[in-house]
């Protein structure tokens, strides 16, 4: 099999699901960008989920779940998105050659541990990376990964491997793409109802969601036993979550902070332009956090769980005081 659609373009970006969606609307005929699609999708949000297990420890969440970007993108466009899943792999890999033999391009969700393109130091097992398949040249598919500088080739065992990964999150051999899309620019109206519903997640009452949830996560951080070995794995585990897999906790603030900047524009409110500043300095205080967390972690300074505890006390007082601020703007 020999086909490539020769109209797609690869768009590199900061993180997979979002990547994917701008490309993809982009491809056919929606011109937008990365942060556009994140904050449009209103996906930006904290969750601490200590009922839910990643690699032993707590799940925390910077952004809304898998899909939750695709999804977002249905009503701004008024669109139709068509997913399938797969019981058997042999079935979805035939699907997969049979969209692309129809010139489609299709997104799928993967195991970054599977994709032997990802650099072996790079490779965890995550379910939920999404990448776009634009054709395939004998027994290799052609690859457009947002988070990869330039398009990759992936042989079919291995994809399909990807694509049939198991444990939390699994992807089932996902595929998906857009059926029809009815709008073709973002509407102010789109915008601020995206803004609104941001707003309402971090600034709601569910303990363990948005700024209450970063209040939660720091309590737990502050009981902390600073001489075991188990704490340190924590800490840890919170740098891995925040920096590592996917944008993370500071990348998706720079992420919302870039489509405000745009949201200005769009709907005419200066003051959008102002607060994307303001988050910016909070994306720069979660770095700075990792920083602090990996300095105690590698010993080259003294593991202090209060101190931690403090710097993300701070920072939900930051994004309280923010989305309070967002939430007067649109007012």
């Amino acid at each position: 099999m020999n086909i490539v659609n020769e109209k797609f373009r690869h768009r590199h970006a900061a993180h997979c699901e979002s990547g994917v969606a701008a490309s993809m609307l982009t491809h056919h005929g929606v011109p937008i960008s990365e942060a556009m699609a994140f904050g449009l999708s209103a996906a930006m949000a904290f969750a601490y989920l200590p009922f839910v297990k990643f690699a032993g420890f707590p799940l925390i969440a910077y952004r809304m779940p898998p899909r939750h970007i695709l999804k977002g993108m249905v009503k701004p466009f008024k669109m139709r998105f068509h997913f399938e899943t797969f019981r058997d792999p042999a079935t979805g890999t035939r699907r997969l050659d049979e969209l692309l033999a129809q010139d489609r391009v299709v997104g799928v969700q993967t195991s970054a541990f599977w994709l032997p393109y990802f650099p072996e130091d790079m490779r965890f097992h995550f379910n939920a990376h999404n990448l776009i398949v634009y054709g395939k040249e004998g027994d290799d598919y052609l690859i457009s990964d947002p988070v990869a500088e330039d398009p990759q080739r992936c042989a079919s065992d291995a994809l399909q491997r990807a694509r049939f990964a198991t444990g939390l999150m699994a992807p089932k051999g996902l595929l998906y793409y857009p059926e029809s899309i009815g709008q073709t620019t973002v509407t102010a109206e789109a915008v601020i109802r995206a803004i609104r519903k941001t707003v309402r997640t971090m600034l709601g009452p569910v303990p363990i969601v948005g700024v209450r949830g970063i209040r939660m996560l720091a309590n737990r951080v502050a009981k902390l036993d600073p001489g075991e070995k188990l704490s340190l794995n924590y800490a840890g585990h919170i740098v891995r979550m925040q920096e590592e897999i996917g944008t993370g906790g500071a990348g998706f603030r720079f992420l919302y902070a870039a489509f405000l900047q745009e949201a200005a524009q769009v709907t005419g409110i200066a003051e959008l332009a102002v607060l994307s500043e303001r988050m910016n300095e909070i994306g720069d205080g979660w770095r700075e956090f990792a920083l602090k967390a990996a300095r105690m972690i590698k010993g080259r300074e003294p593991f202090e769980p209060k101190r931690l505890a403090e710097m993300l006390h701070g920072q939900a007082e930051q994004e309280k005081e923010f989305f309070q601020a967002l939430k007067r703007a649109i007012a």
